[in-house]
């Protein structure tokens, strides 16, 4: 009934253009398949499964990587997979594409040179011009789809969402935002260490939860320092509420309740030694700590310690303490407290767990956690909190690799809307009209739902321990955090988008333009609409890893069939309309399947 809604509301605002009405009827068939969940039975028996051994090392006894192994790789480790580089990774291995790929420099333009290029054309022709969201949208689009760092690209993404802040916040500044994602991007690979640094002392950070600017606390206890980033640096990016094993499970009390990782002392305790951040400036006086006589790169420059406004009484905090001083030291306060959760047995257990659920499946096994955890903690040589380790490890680890997880109860994870348009963008070659790739906001639950680095609050767009209630996810006691966002309206608002998207494109009219700014040609799609049969094949190799299940492969060779190709006097222009509407039917009617929508 729920499939029958979604499709009654997209009908309704659907194009009265004729080409479409065939997609819609289908549409219905293939939605009623099977209920959009990430974690029940999926497809199989429409493709190859793995060639071979799953071993990283590259050799001549090695066997080769099948393209639909390599392109269930591609989908974990980057927006989607390219023609191109599933046939790349099938000659080559695992281990090469990863060592390439983590060593491969940061992508130029970076978001902040995009988003300062936007702001001087803007100003060009009116001085009085400011950035909005929409400039960081088009350079995070650009390199979601045609960065050559393509797995750097995908993990600031899962970072963005564990580390959140937010364009939804009026108080953070386009510019600082792009900034703070190219710092993402740039400690993808580095240490944890490092990357607890530079989300500290970066100024968006400190606006959004609200410690920059944090004063010491006066001696009449009238004033305390703000807890804000004390609490969520602890339960969102770091340890977590409650202590873990190696494997992620709950640690267990004597009455078998779980053991919380701190209490409202040690928030009170951190809290203190995030006083006295606020702005940089080369002069620093009490008006730049406000926010008075602000550098004009403020925004993109690491805060810098204030010493008056830093407290100086006893810290305690997680079993340390910082002892009370005459002499404020605001960095090495900082530096003693990253320092202790870094080194806290959590840590490893808890991140590995998030960046498993963002690539790969949000039920992970105690057993996979706890082997990327251990990694996480020793990358071999001696090295904890190695980036590049930990993400090679959650990638190439044997429940990620394994061919009988695609079908596996429990295996998999929702896309999430973000990444299917940019799956659509990658798949199809899409090209940007102006080069500017004019996208606007996608938040808005008729459309994505969801914009990139644009969640509504600190615990990102989904809780990462959200189940749907009364499902049978829930019952089996299985995690779907993209489930929260999950509802007639949205689902129809994602059919919606994706019709008009892979119809007519997506983004504004271009000055001067034709159509929507992002577009795909579909010439590889269209060279073999001929045949739906060879249509349909396409549609698993590029977006469903070889495992279209026969069901939907006949739906999709129904369907494209139902269009037929015009002959006798028909011109090649219609011949070539034809061909074009069978490709975007099938473009359509896969991504808007379950079998697609459930990343297995």
């Amino acid at each position: 009934m729920k499939s029958k809604l979604l499709l009654l509301a997209l009908m309704r605002n659907k194009k009265p253009n004729p080409r479409w009405r065939t997609i819609l009827r289908t549409a219905l068939a293939v939605l009623l398949l099977a209920g959009l969940t990430a974690c029940g039975k999926g497809g199989g028996g429409g493709g190859n499964m793995f060639g071979g051994s799953s071993s990283s090392s590259s050799s001549s006894s090695t066997p080769a990587i099948s393209s639909s192994d390599a392109a269930r790789f591609l989908t974990q480790a980057t927006f989607g997979p390219t023609d191109s580089d599933i046939t790349a990774l099938t000659i080559s291995s695992f281990a090469t594409w990863l060592s390439t790929q983590t060593s491969a420099p940061v992508s130029s333009p970076t978001h902040q040179a995009w988003v300062d290029q936007q702001l001087t054309q803007l100003q060009a022709t009116n001085p009085s011009a400011t950035l909005s969201a929409n400039q960081f949208y088009e350079s995070f689009w650009q390199h979601a789809v045609q960065a050559p760092d393509e797995l750097r690209q995908r993990v600031k993404f899962a970072l963005s969402q564990i580390f959140v802040i937010s364009l939804a916040d009026p108080n953070v500044d386009v510019r600082g935002a792009a900034s703070y994602y190219d710092m993402l991007g740039a400690d993808a690979f580095g240490n944890f260490r490092q990357l607890l640094t530079d989300v500290t002392y970066h100024p968006m950070m400190g606006v959004y939860l609200t410690y920059m600017s944090n004063q010491k606390e006066d001696p009449n206890g009238t004033r305390t320092p703000d807890q804000n980033y004390a609490r969520e640096l602890m339960q969102l990016m770091t340890i977590g509420l409650y202590k873990l094993n190696p494997d992620g499970t709950n640690q267990l009390d004597g009455s078998g309740n779980p053991i919380p990782t701190y209490s409202q002392n040690d928030i009170l305790g951190l809290a203190k030694v995030f006083t006295g951040l606020a702005w940089y400036s080369p002069n620093p006086t009490t008006s730049t700590f406000n926010g008075g006589n602000k550098d004009p790169n403020a925004t993109i420059t690491p805060m810098i310690a204030y010493p008056q406004f830093h407290s100086t009484s006893e810290k305690d905090f997680l079993g340390v303490t910082i002892l009370a001083t005459s002499t404020p030291d605001t960095v090495g306060d900082v530096k003693i407290a990253l320092d202790t959760l870094f080194n806290h047995p959590n840590v490893g257990p808890f991140i590995s767990f998030r960046l498993i659920q963002q690539l790969v499946t949000s039920n992970p096994s105690p057993a996979y956690v706890q082997r990327v955890a251990s990694v996480f903690n020793n990358n071999g040589s001696g090295v904890r909190g190695d980036m590049t380790a930990v993400i090679t490890a959650i990638l190439t680890d044997t429940e990620a690799r394994t061919a009988a997880n695609e079908t596996a109860p429990g295996f998999g994870k929702l896309r999430e809307p973000v990444v299917r348009l940019a799956n659509w963008m990658r798949a199809f070659s899409v090209t940007s009209q102006s080069g500017n790739w004019l996208m606007t906001s996608t938040s808005a639950s008729t459309s994505l739902g969801e914009s990139p680095l644009t969640s509504s609050s600190v615990f990102n767009f989904w809780r990462p321990g959200y189940a749907p209630p009364n499902t049978q996810l829930a019952a089996n006691n299985l995690l779907a955090p993209e489930f929260q966002s999950v509802n007639e309206v949205t689902n129809a608002g994602y059919l919606n988008t994706m019709q008009g998207a892979i119809g007519n494109g997506i983004g504004s009219v271009p000055s001067g333009g034709s159509g929507a700014d992002i577009q795909s040609q579909y010439s590889a799609e269209t060279a073999v609409a001929n045949d739906a049969s060879a249509l349909a094949d396409l549609m698993n190799r590029l977006l469903l890893y070889g495992q279209m299940s026969s069901t939907l492969h006949q739906r999709l060779v129904d369907a494209v069939n139902g269009v037929a190709i015009p002959g006798g006097s028909a011109t090649q222009a219609q011949i070539n309309a034809a061909l074009l509407n069978r490709a975007k039917i099938a473009v359509f009617l896969t991504m808007a399947s379950n079998e697609y929508l459930a990343q297995r």
